[in-house]
Parts: structure tokens; sequence; C-alpha cells
């Protein structure tokens, strides 16, 4: 038995764009990086969390009735809720006929994370998929990680990684018989990465040259915001690492998405982050700019 926990926010299965063939994502909850623009927020903090979407309430009065800490009141006939006071139990998720109310983020344990996983053997012996990890940061969760990979390897499953690649390099080195294939995050050029991430681009470069030196597939995953992080300099980055850092497969340019927008409100966020979505003319500039100076494959999702 594996005992040992992490705090999951979802387990997405029949993925087709984390690694080759039909995969089941692992994403856990607790991120060091702060992206502005990150379109899952409810992966950031380490701690459970409530969605409130107000839209959706009937102020039917169940969450008042089973809430242990309090938080939710009626009054009025409209529904306020105190996040200061809430423990993040979820009874009142549970209880809500509307869905108005959802927890984010469960505890569970690998063995619990991989009786989900391996429900779906079958599609991944037939496609050549598996297991994705992911977040928030699945490296952040190391011992988890560790375990959860060792399950999966031993099972007989294909193994991938998705990660910003901030971490100490010597957990990502005690990963490297445990994962098939690495999904690297590539955020912004190293001058706007503090800045737009909360931690800064060197570390992440080392330990991507580690991986690649100790023979490891990569594939980059850049996600691109119109006006934000998009300028030819970082394109040309991109290529560049395409370039000079060996085993990287292909590229995959990943166009803003303003979901985070709608989650960040419903989890009681005043800061918003909002941009446009990527134009036709903005997708082709990206990937021609980078197509002009590499080899590698350019994919654009």
């Amino acid at each position: 038995m594996n005992n040992k926990k992490a705090l999951i926010f979802d387990i997405e299965k029949f993925a087709v764009h984390d690694g080759p063939g039909i995969r089941t994502v692992v994403f856990m909850k607790g991120c060091p990086l702060h992206c502005v623009w990150c379109h899952n927020p409810e992966s950031q903090s380490f701690k459970a969390e409530l969605f409130f979407n107000r839209t959706k309430c009937t102020n039917c009065g169940n969450c008042t009735a089973v809430c242990p800490a309090g938080s939710h009141k009626l009054f009025d006939g409209k529904h306020d809720f105190n996040r200061e006071k809430c423990t993040s139990c979820g009874m009142c998720a549970d209880n809500c006929p509307a869905e108005a109310l959802k927890l984010s983020g469960v505890e569970m344990s690998v063995d619990e994370v991989m009786t989900e996983v391996l429900k779906d053997k079958i599609f991944y012996q037939n496609s050549g998929g598996g297991i994705t990890l992911s977040g928030g940061e699945p490296l952040a969760h190391f011992d988890f990680s560790f375990a959860l990979l060792t399950a999966a390897k031993s099972a007989g499953l294909h193994t991938a990684v998705e990660t910003s690649g901030f971490a100490p390099r010597e957990q990502i080195q005690k990963l490297f018989p445990l994962v098939d294939l690495w999904l690297w995050d590539i955020k912004c050029s190293p001058e706007k990465h503090k800045d737009l991430t909360g931690v800064p681009f060197e570390p992440i470069l080392e330990n991507l040259i580690s991986v690649a030196a100790a023979n490891g597939k990569i594939i980059l995953r850049c996600p691109l915001v119109p006006g934000v992080n998009d300028e030819d300099a970082h394109l040309l980055n991109i290529a560049r690492l395409a370039n000079e850092v060996a085993g990287v497969q292909e590229i995959d340019l990943e166009p803003y998405h303003p979901m985070g927008e709608g989650k960040s409100s419903q989890l009681g966020r005043t800061e918003s982050f909002h941009a446009a979505f990527a134009s036709a003319n903005d997708k082709l500039r990206w990937k021609n700019t980078i197509s002009a100076h590499t080899q590698t494959p350019v994919h654009l999702y």
C-alpha cells in the first residue's frame, strides 16, 4: 500500500494533448509560480479552495444548513459567503443541487490515484498512452510524484511530467529513471520571467540542460499571450532553446485562453488579468517566426 498523499484538483481522462496516445492527466494543487495569465488559478494555492458561482445559486439554503463554520448566510433572499470563515471542508458543495459551490482540491493517496488511472489501462496499451503528472507544479509535491511515477512504471505505463522546471535539481535528477517524457513550460523571455511568473528563469534553464544531458525526451510547452509574452525576442529564444538543448522533440504553442478570469472571480480574488484572444495573424506570426529559426516541429494548439 502506498499512502503518500497530495491535494488533487482534477484527474482528466482521455487526454490527447499531454503526451503520446490516450492519457490520464493528474493535476496536483499548488505551484511556486504565479503566472499573471494562469488559466487554472485554482492550481496555485497549496490549500483546498471553494468556487462560488453566484449566477448558478438558487438561494435554496442547503449550504447554510450544513456549513459547520457558518460561512454561508441568507439575507433578504440573497446568498452571502464569508470566505474568511470558510474551512474548505466541502460539505456545502456536496449539498448544493445547483452546483454553484465546488470544492477544488481533494487529498488522495498514490493508491487511490493509481486505481483511477489503471481503469483505462487498455486504452494506454492500444494507443501508446499513459499517465501525465501536471498541476500546479507536480515537482512541488516531490515525494508524492516520485511514488506515483514509481507505481506507474511498475504497472508498465508510459510516464510524462508537465513542469515549469522550477525545483531543486537533485529532485529532478532522482526522477530521471521514472520519466519517459518531459513537457517543459517555457513561459516568457528570461528578462521578463520574474516579473510575469514570480521566479527567475536561470534555475529553470539549468534544470532543462540537466534533463537533456541525461538523454531526457523533451517537448517545449509555450503559453503565448498577445501583447504580454509574444514579442519576437521570446519567440527567437524558444527556437534557440530547441536548437541548443538536446532531446527537444517538438515545440507546442498554447494560445492564451481567458477561462482563468471567471475562475478567479469564483475564487473570490479581486485582482484580475485580462488579455485578448490571439488572432489568426498572431498565431501565424508565432509559428512562422519560430519555424524560420529551427528545424524542430512546431505545433499550434
